[in-house]
């Protein structure tokens, strides 16, 4: 019920759905969500290693996404960013309501891992 300029409210009076406006979500949150996904998709990382961050082109209900991230090595580097770019299309789609047609992942680093039972450093 909405009310009239006397303050009597009138019954009946809804605006259609399409009349409303609409929702839009600000390409940083975008951005945002998918570097909060590709650190849930790779787990710990190790200790010098920067977080992920993300670039996002946001056209209509579509986003384009660029992870950047670290990763420890040795690892599947391959098998890693895959896990990454399903896990960010999945997610931001899920939270934004977009669809994301492209989760392009790029390695910025390597961090040398610690390999049990083999001495570090030069040995003689």
């Amino acid at each position: 019920m909405s009310r009239t300029a006397g303050g009597t409210r009138r019954p009946g009076t809804t605006v259609a759905a399409a009349e409303r406006g609409a929702t839009r979500i600000a390409d940083r949150v975008v951005a945002k969500t998918a570097a909060q996904a590709a650190r849930e998709a790779l787990g710990p990382l190790p200790e010098d290693a920067a977080a992920p961050h993300a670039t996002v082109l946001v056209r209509q209900d579509s986003a384009r996404v660029h992870v950047h991230l670290e990763l420890g090595y040795p690892t599947d580097i391959g098998a890693r960013c895959k896990a990454v770019r399903c896990h960010v299309a999945e997610r931001v789609s899920a939270l934004t309501g977009m669809e994301v047609p492209e989760v392009t992942v790029q390695v910025e680093r390597l961090h040398l891992l610690p390999v049990p039972g083999v001495a570090q450093g030069r040995t003689q």
